[in-house]
């Protein structure tokens, strides 16, 4: 596996290596799990060659405090890809990234990025635009994946595709999680032992909400899913929505067969959790 730190390398290696290539990309903050992983397997299956970023991005982070604590090990993340196959790993420096300083793609998301995340950590997914569109525009790849624990994002980033890269397919991969339900993500390297068995609690009552569709509104079944998830002393919803997979718009009445997906933000102790499902 070839590693590349800064543009100059990258340009040698995609000139070198991905000439009538087939080119997957894997853009990630490091801090890999099996969900990064599932991620590149999937690209190795669909391409001839799979590159993946790891870059922690500063303008995604509404807490200065969270940029800090974020888990970092580019040894171990490394030697992850190694063994999982990837091609090539993409370690880019702010440089590389912000040429011109840390400036923010002002780019209009349609209304996507008014709820939910948006809503609640206002500018970052300017932010994270910002680094993928730049991100795409370096490597040019033939399709991206990305994760559907972050539903959201996945939508604003096909948004931006089709706006900006339209040669470049996003594709969208399930989550995986733990045995015990939690959906992976690396900011569960900091929860507690007795966090982690609390936070379980999340994808099993988002499973049972399931079971509310046809028989309760909207406005009763989030209600239901705020209620017994904060049962839990270790944890507190921020918000619970129900939308629409494709549009992201919240939805205030469903049917039985209606299209749904239902989403949730819920603060661990200090740490902040999502989690979505089809509903």
């Amino acid at each position: 596996m070839k590693i590349c730190k800064n543009i100059a390398e990258l340009n040698d290696w995609l000139e070198n290596y991905s000439n009538d290539k087939s080119l997957g990309f894997v853009p990630t903050m490091g801090a890999l799990h099996k969900g990064h992983i599932s991620l590149l397997e999937q690209s190795i299956e669909d391409n001839d060659l799979s590159v993946v970023s790891i870059y922690v991005n500063p303008t995604q982070f509404d807490k200065k405090e969270d940029l800090e604590n974020y888990p970092k090990n580019d040894k171990a993340d490394a030697e992850m890809l190694e063994k999982a196959g990837c091609d090539m790993l993409f370690l880019p420096d702010n440089l590389s990234i912000y040429p011109n300083g840390e400036q923010i793609l002002e780019f209009d998301l349609d209304g996507l990025d008014s709820t939910m995340e948006g809503k609640y950590r206002p500018g970052h997914f300017q932010g994270v635009i910002t680094v993928v569109d730049r991100l795409l525009d370096l490597i040019q790849p033939d399709m991206a994946y990305f994760g559907e624990k972050d539903y959201q994002q996945l939508a604003i980033v096909r948004f931006l595709a089709e706006e900006r890269h339209p040669e470049t397919e996003i594709v969208g991969g399930r989550i995986i999680r733990e045995p015990d339900g939690l959906a992976m993500s690396s900011r569960n390297e900091r929860l507690s032992e007795e966090q982690k068995e609390a936070a379980a609690i999340i994808n099993e009552v988002l499973e049972k909400s399931y079971s509310k569709k046809g028989n309760m509104n909207v406005e009763a079944i989030t209600a239901w899913v705020r209620k017994n998830i904060n049962l839990n002393p270790h944890l507190n919803v921020e918000y619970v929505e129900i939308i629409d997979p494709y549009t992201i718009e919240i939805l205030d009445d469903i049917e039985e067969d209606t299209e749904a997906r239902i989403c949730v933000s819920v603060w661990c102790g200090d740490i902040r959790l999502i989690d979505n499902m089809p509903l």
